[in-house]
C-alpha cells in the first residue's frame, strides 16, 4: 500500500524545511526540499540561478522537480515559497499529496529573514514591503491547494509537527 505524500507550501521563512525534515523523520518518510534539489542539480544556489536565468528559468527548473518528487510515494516535500505561482504546479501539488499550508504572521517573517542574504526576492530596499506583497499575492494560491493550514508563530517545530501528525491521524490521512 502506498503512503500518502505530505507537501508543505507557504512563504519563505515559515519553517517548511525544518518542519518537513522533522515530519519525515517522525513518519519514517523521505524528506525532499525542492530548492535544495534544484541547487544540487544546477551546482549553484537559488540566488545564482535567479541572477543568471531569471525567475522564469528558476520556475521552469522548479516545475520539473515538483513533477518528479510528487510522483514518489511516502515523501515529505518542502516547496519553495513561489511554487504555487504556476497553475501546473498547483495541479500537481493538490493532486499528488496532502498539502499543508504553513503560515506565519508578517512580523515573524520579517524577524526571521532580517539577516538573510540568500533570498533573491528580499534583496530590495524594503524587505518588509516585499514580504507583505508576496503574502497578499500568494495567500489565495496557498489556500487553493491546501488541505490544511497551520500557523507557525512562536511554537517550536516539534510541537507543530506533533499537531500536524495528530490532525492527519485523526482525519485518517495517515
Amino acid at each position: 500500500m502506498s503512503k500518502q505524500n505530505i507537501i508543505l507550501v507557504g512563504l519563505m521563512a515559515v519553517g517548511k524545511s525544518t518542519v518537513g525534515r522533522l515530519l519525515a523523520q517522525q513518519l519514517g518518510y523521505t524528506f525532499h526540499d525542492t530548492d535544495h534539489v534544484i541547487e544540487e542539480r544546477a551546482g549553484a544556489d537559488v540566488a545564482w540561478i535567479f541572477d543568471v536565468e531569471g525567475e522564469e528559468g528558476f520556475r521552469e527548473r522548479e516545475s520539473h522537480v515538483i513533477d518528479e518528487l510528487t510522483r514518489l510515494d511516502g515523501v515529505v516535500i518542502a516547496t519553495g515559497g513561489g511554487a504555487v505561482l504556476r497553475a501546473c504546479n498547483r495541479r500537481m501539488l493538490a493532486g499528488r499529496g496532502c498539502v499543508i499550508h504553513l503560515d506565519s504572521p508578517l512580523e515573524r517573517l520579517v524577524e526571521r529573514t532580517q539577516k538573510d542574504k540568500k533570498r533573491p526576492l528580499l534583496q530590495s530596499t524594503d524587505p518588509e514591503e516585499t514580504l507583505s506583497r508576496l503574502k497578499l499575492d500568494r495567500e489565495p494560491l496557498y489556500a487553493e491547494v491546501a488541505d490544511y493550514r497551520f500557523v507557525t508563530d512562536r511554537q517550536g517545530p516539534k510541537v507543530l509537527v506533533r499537531s500536524i501528525i495528530d490532525q492527519l491521524q485523526e482525519d485518517g490521512v495517515l
